[in-house]
């Protein structure tokens, strides 16, 4: 699906398109969790396959130098061969030999130096894409160690998220927070109801109460004390 939006609209508005649709499912990229690594992986995928390409574009490059420097070296070494056998037709005295293979001597050498301006340009093109090969390559592989860490990265969101949900669950400052109110609530009732059952005792009553007490108290000590004095008095 994704290859097909690409070959419609193009790599590049593809992953625009495919991002806005992760947002529209309420998984964006910025949200930094499953997504933002699905989406990472994606792209990096897309980079691969750019490099892949330029590879291929710099090797056709390096073909055709090679090529072009072939012919170029190969008109040289033919330009070489006909001064040779100018010199050898000139020696032998065979003149209109020496002079057909002199005007070929001079035929190459003005088609040299274009050959050899379009080998030198060929050569600059293939480096500078050699270098930018190099350089794609490079990021590549930063990139790839980049997704390596954002996936540990991940890993330990997700355990730290385990860990948060887990101390919510078992918060022990909540559960003591609850126990101190719940002290405190239970001291103040019975504050409460001491208050209440001091304010709740008629004086009067208890006055009369601790009169009857000592009134009953002094007439108990009085009888044992008359019970001890009869028996100290002396019989008949």
């Amino acid at each position: 699906m994704k290859k097909a939006l690409y070959w419609l609209v193009g790599e590049k508005a593809g992953r625009t398109i495919v991002g806005g649709w992760n947002w529209l499912w309420g998984i964006p990229v910025e949200s930094g969790g499953r997504v933002s690594v699905e989406v990472a992986e994606e792209s990096l995928r897309a980079m691969q396959e750019s490099v892949q390409k330029l590879a291929a574009g710099v090797a056709t490059q390096v073909a055709a130098y090679e090529r072009a420097k072939q012919k170029y070296e190969a008109k040289v070494k033919e330009m070489q061969t006909f001064e040779s056998q100018a010199m050898t037709a000139q020696r032998n005295g065979n003149q209109d030999a020496a002079r057909l293979a002199m005007s070929k001597v001079i035929q190459t050498e003005q088609i040299l130096p274009q050959l050899e301006a379009q080998v030198l340009q060929a050569e600059k093109f293939v480096e500078a894409s050699k270098d930018k090969l190099k350089r794609e390559r490079q990021k590549l592989e930063e990139y790839k160690t980049d997704l390596s860490n954002m996936k540990d990265m991940q890993e330990i969101n997700q355990a730290l998220g385990a860990i948060t949900k887990v101390n919510d669950s078992l918060s022990i400052d909540s559960a003591r927070s609850q126990f101190e109110q719940a002290k405190g609530a239970v001291e103040r009732r019975n504050l409460k109801e001491k208050a209440l059952a001091e304010l709740s005792e008629d004086p009067t009553e208890k006055l009369q109460a601790d009169l009857e007490n000592m009134t009953v108290d002094d007439e108990v000590t009085r009888r044992l004390q008359r019970l001890e004095n009869s028996k100290q008095l002396p019989s008949d």
